[in-house]
Protein backbone atom coordinates (compact mmCIF):
# COMPACT_ATOMS: atom_id res chain seq x y z
CA UNK A 1 0.00 0.00 0.00
CA UNK A 2 1.25 3.66 -0.78
CA UNK A 3 1.47 5.75 2.34
CA UNK A 4 0.28 9.10 0.15
CA UNK A 5 -3.52 7.91 0.95
CA UNK A 6 -2.69 7.84 4.13
CA UNK A 7 -0.67 10.60 4.59
CA UNK A 8 -3.35 12.89 2.69
CA UNK A 9 -6.62 11.40 5.02
CA UNK A 10 -3.94 12.40 8.12
CA UNK A 11 -3.34 15.70 7.23
CA UNK A 12 -7.18 16.95 6.93
CA UNK A 13 -8.22 19.38 8.72
CA UNK A 14 -11.64 18.90 11.28
CA UNK A 15 -13.49 20.67 9.36
CA UNK A 16 -16.26 21.37 11.72
CA UNK A 17 -13.33 22.44 14.07
CA UNK A 18 -14.53 25.56 14.28
CA UNK A 19 -16.87 24.51 16.69
CA UNK A 20 -15.25 22.35 19.04
CA UNK A 21 -16.04 23.72 22.64
CA UNK A 22 -11.69 22.96 22.68
CA UNK A 23 -10.86 24.31 25.64
CA UNK A 24 -14.38 24.91 27.04
CA UNK A 25 -15.97 21.29 28.39
CA UNK A 26 -19.20 20.58 27.83
CA UNK A 27 -21.85 20.99 30.76
CA UNK A 28 -23.09 17.33 32.15
CA UNK A 29 -25.58 15.87 29.93
CA UNK A 30 -25.05 18.52 26.94
CA UNK A 31 -24.65 17.23 23.20
CA UNK A 32 -23.13 18.89 20.72
CA UNK A 33 -23.54 17.67 16.99
CA UNK A 34 -21.78 18.99 13.61
CA UNK A 35 -20.84 18.08 10.31
CA UNK A 36 -19.36 19.87 7.63
CA UNK A 37 -18.38 19.19 3.84
CA UNK A 38 -15.00 20.90 2.08
CA UNK A 39 -15.29 21.24 -1.99
CA UNK A 40 -12.11 22.01 -3.11
CA UNK A 41 -10.52 24.03 -6.69
CA UNK A 42 -7.04 25.22 -7.71
CA UNK A 43 -6.76 28.72 -7.08
CA UNK A 44 -5.13 29.08 -10.87
CA UNK A 45 -7.83 29.29 -12.93
CA UNK A 46 -6.01 28.08 -15.67
CA UNK A 47 -5.37 24.38 -13.95
CA UNK A 48 -9.25 23.96 -14.17
CA UNK A 49 -10.34 21.28 -16.37
CA UNK A 50 -14.39 21.85 -15.45
CA UNK A 51 -16.44 22.84 -12.83
CA UNK A 52 -16.37 19.82 -10.32
CA UNK A 53 -14.44 20.37 -7.85
CA UNK A 54 -10.73 18.84 -7.66
CA UNK A 55 -11.05 17.85 -3.75
CA UNK A 56 -14.39 16.72 -1.42
CA UNK A 57 -13.78 16.25 2.60
CA UNK A 58 -16.81 15.37 4.70
CA UNK A 59 -16.60 14.98 8.83
CA UNK A 60 -19.15 14.25 11.59
CA UNK A 61 -18.20 15.46 14.79
CA UNK A 62 -19.78 14.42 18.50
CA UNK A 63 -19.88 15.77 21.64
CA UNK A 64 -20.92 14.93 25.02
CA UNK A 65 -20.75 16.26 28.67
CA UNK A 66 -19.82 13.14 30.44
CA UNK A 67 -19.41 15.44 33.75
CA UNK A 68 -19.05 19.03 34.40
CA UNK A 69 -15.39 18.18 33.77
CA UNK A 70 -15.19 15.33 31.46
CA UNK A 71 -16.01 15.43 27.62
CA UNK A 72 -16.18 12.60 25.69
CA UNK A 73 -16.49 12.44 21.99
CA UNK A 74 -16.35 11.36 18.21
CA UNK A 75 -14.36 12.29 15.27
CA UNK A 76 -15.94 10.78 12.29
CA UNK A 77 -14.78 11.36 8.00
CA UNK A 78 -14.29 10.01 4.74
CA UNK A 79 -12.43 11.73 1.62
CA UNK A 80 -13.16 11.45 -1.46
CA UNK A 81 -10.76 8.82 -1.95
CA UNK A 82 -12.52 6.79 0.23
CA UNK A 83 -10.25 6.90 3.51
CA UNK A 84 -11.88 6.75 6.34
CA UNK A 85 -11.34 8.43 9.63
CA UNK A 86 -12.91 7.22 13.18
CA UNK A 87 -11.53 8.58 16.45
CA UNK A 88 -12.51 8.95 19.95
CA UNK A 89 -11.43 10.79 22.38
CA UNK A 90 -11.73 12.25 25.76
CA UNK A 91 -11.28 15.58 27.26
CA UNK A 92 -10.58 16.90 30.69
CA UNK A 93 -9.71 21.11 31.35
CA UNK A 94 -6.54 21.71 33.17
CA UNK A 95 -6.75 24.95 33.89
CA UNK A 96 -10.35 26.53 34.03
CA UNK A 97 -10.73 29.64 36.16
CA UNK A 98 -13.97 31.64 35.67
CA UNK A 99 -12.87 34.92 33.43
CA UNK A 100 -9.38 33.62 32.74
CA UNK A 101 -7.18 31.61 30.19
CA UNK A 102 -8.92 28.29 29.85
CA UNK A 103 -6.47 24.84 29.24
CA UNK A 104 -7.89 21.54 28.08
CA UNK A 105 -5.68 18.28 27.14
CA UNK A 106 -7.68 15.47 25.08
CA UNK A 107 -6.54 11.84 24.17
CA UNK A 108 -7.95 10.13 21.07
CA UNK A 109 -7.66 6.83 19.98
CA UNK A 110 -8.69 5.53 16.53
CA UNK A 111 -7.84 4.60 13.07
CA UNK A 112 -7.00 6.25 9.73
CA UNK A 113 -6.99 4.42 6.46
CA UNK A 114 -7.42 1.28 8.41
CA UNK A 115 -4.14 1.98 10.70
CA UNK A 116 -4.44 2.64 14.42
CA UNK A 117 -3.96 6.56 15.86
CA UNK A 118 -3.01 8.24 19.15
CA UNK A 119 -3.80 11.72 18.98
CA UNK A 120 -3.21 14.05 22.06
CA UNK A 121 -4.15 17.30 21.73
CA UNK A 122 -3.92 20.62 24.01
CA UNK A 123 -6.14 23.45 23.74
CA UNK A 124 -6.18 27.20 25.18
CA UNK A 125 -9.17 29.22 25.19
CA UNK A 126 -10.16 32.85 26.36
CA UNK A 127 -13.54 34.57 26.28
CA UNK A 128 -13.84 37.92 25.72
CA UNK A 129 -16.65 40.49 25.99
CA UNK A 130 -18.18 39.78 22.57
CA UNK A 131 -16.39 36.52 21.62
CA UNK A 132 -13.21 34.16 22.40
CA UNK A 133 -9.72 33.48 21.05
CA UNK A 134 -8.78 29.32 20.86
CA UNK A 135 -5.70 27.50 20.11
CA UNK A 136 -6.37 24.28 19.26
CA UNK A 137 -3.16 21.71 18.69
CA UNK A 138 -3.05 18.10 17.68
CA UNK A 139 -0.25 15.50 17.02
CA UNK A 140 -1.79 12.66 14.81
CA UNK A 141 0.47 9.28 15.69
CA UNK A 142 -0.03 6.25 13.18
CA UNK A 143 1.03 2.79 13.30
CA UNK A 144 2.56 2.41 9.78
CA UNK A 145 2.78 -1.17 8.45
CA UNK A 146 3.57 -0.40 4.37
CA UNK A 147 4.95 -2.38 2.09
CA UNK A 148 7.25 0.13 0.36
CA UNK A 149 9.02 0.15 3.91
CA UNK A 150 11.22 -2.54 5.15
CA UNK A 151 9.73 -2.04 8.64
CA UNK A 152 6.83 -0.46 10.50
CA UNK A 153 6.98 3.20 11.86
CA UNK A 154 5.25 5.47 13.42
CA UNK A 155 3.85 8.66 11.01
CA UNK A 156 3.30 11.97 13.20
CA UNK A 157 1.27 14.99 11.93
CA UNK A 158 1.00 18.09 13.38
CA UNK A 159 -1.95 20.74 13.35
CA UNK A 160 -2.46 23.94 15.23
CA UNK A 161 -6.00 25.87 14.66
CA UNK A 162 -5.71 29.24 15.49
CA UNK A 163 -9.62 31.33 16.18
CA UNK A 164 -11.21 34.60 16.24
CA UNK A 165 -14.88 34.58 17.30
CA UNK A 166 -17.21 37.49 17.31
CA UNK A 167 -20.59 36.80 18.87
CA UNK A 168 -23.33 39.12 16.62
CA UNK A 169 -26.71 40.36 16.65
CA UNK A 170 -29.48 37.54 16.70
CA UNK A 171 -26.78 34.98 17.93
CA UNK A 172 -25.01 35.13 14.49
CA UNK A 173 -21.36 33.81 14.55
CA UNK A 174 -18.16 35.40 12.80
CA UNK A 175 -15.37 32.94 12.84
CA UNK A 176 -11.78 33.65 11.92
CA UNK A 177 -9.42 30.71 11.49
CA UNK A 178 -5.96 29.78 10.34
CA UNK A 179 -5.51 26.35 9.72
CA UNK A 180 -1.68 24.85 9.93
CA UNK A 181 -0.82 21.78 9.97
CA UNK A 182 2.93 19.63 9.30
CA UNK A 183 1.95 16.23 7.51
CA UNK A 184 4.92 13.22 7.88
CA UNK A 185 7.16 13.87 4.89
CA UNK A 186 5.11 16.85 3.23
CA UNK A 187 5.69 20.92 3.88
CA UNK A 188 4.05 22.90 6.20
CA UNK A 189 0.63 24.61 5.43
CA UNK A 190 -1.55 27.29 6.48
CA UNK A 191 -4.89 28.48 5.22
CA UNK A 192 -7.34 31.37 6.04
CA UNK A 193 -10.68 29.44 6.89
CA UNK A 194 -13.77 32.73 7.65
CA UNK A 195 -17.22 31.91 7.88
CA UNK A 196 -20.54 32.56 9.16
CA UNK A 197 -22.99 30.95 11.40
CA UNK A 198 -26.41 31.69 10.92
CA UNK A 199 -28.92 30.20 13.59
CA UNK A 200 -31.91 28.69 12.06
CA UNK A 201 -33.84 27.18 15.11
CA UNK A 202 -33.24 27.30 19.23
CA UNK A 203 -30.87 24.36 18.69
CA UNK A 204 -29.55 24.22 14.76
CA UNK A 205 -27.18 26.68 13.34
CA UNK A 206 -26.02 26.72 9.23
CA UNK A 207 -22.46 27.50 8.78
CA UNK A 208 -20.63 28.97 5.40
CA UNK A 209 -17.47 29.21 4.80
CA UNK A 210 -14.40 29.49 2.14
CA UNK A 211 -10.69 28.41 2.55
CA UNK A 212 -8.00 30.10 0.74
CA UNK A 213 -4.25 28.05 0.79
CA UNK A 214 -1.83 30.79 1.61
CA UNK A 215 1.33 28.40 1.87
CA UNK A 216 2.10 24.65 1.08
CA UNK A 217 -1.79 24.79 -0.07
CA UNK A 218 -3.19 25.79 -3.56
CA UNK A 219 -6.59 24.81 -2.93
CA UNK A 220 -9.62 27.47 -2.43
CA UNK A 221 -12.66 26.17 -1.50
CA UNK A 222 -16.17 26.22 0.12
CA UNK A 223 -17.82 25.47 3.37
CA UNK A 224 -21.34 23.99 3.93
CA UNK A 225 -21.85 22.69 7.83
CA UNK A 226 -24.31 22.41 10.88
CA UNK A 227 -24.13 23.02 14.20
CA UNK A 228 -26.63 21.36 16.93
CA UNK A 229 -26.75 21.75 20.61
CA UNK A 230 -29.41 19.48 22.89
Amino acid sequence: MCTRPLLAALFLPLLAGTAVAGAWPREKGQVFLSGAARLNWPQELEHWTSYEPTGQYYTLYLEYGLTDRITVGFDLGRSVSGNGKSVGFLRLPVRGKEGGLKIAAELGLGRIDGHPVIRPGLSLGLGLERGWLAADGFAEIAWVDDTDYIAPFLGVDYKLDLTWGRNLAKDRKLILQVQTGKPWGEPFFARFAPSMVLPVTDVFSAELGVTWGATGDSSMGVLFGFWSNF
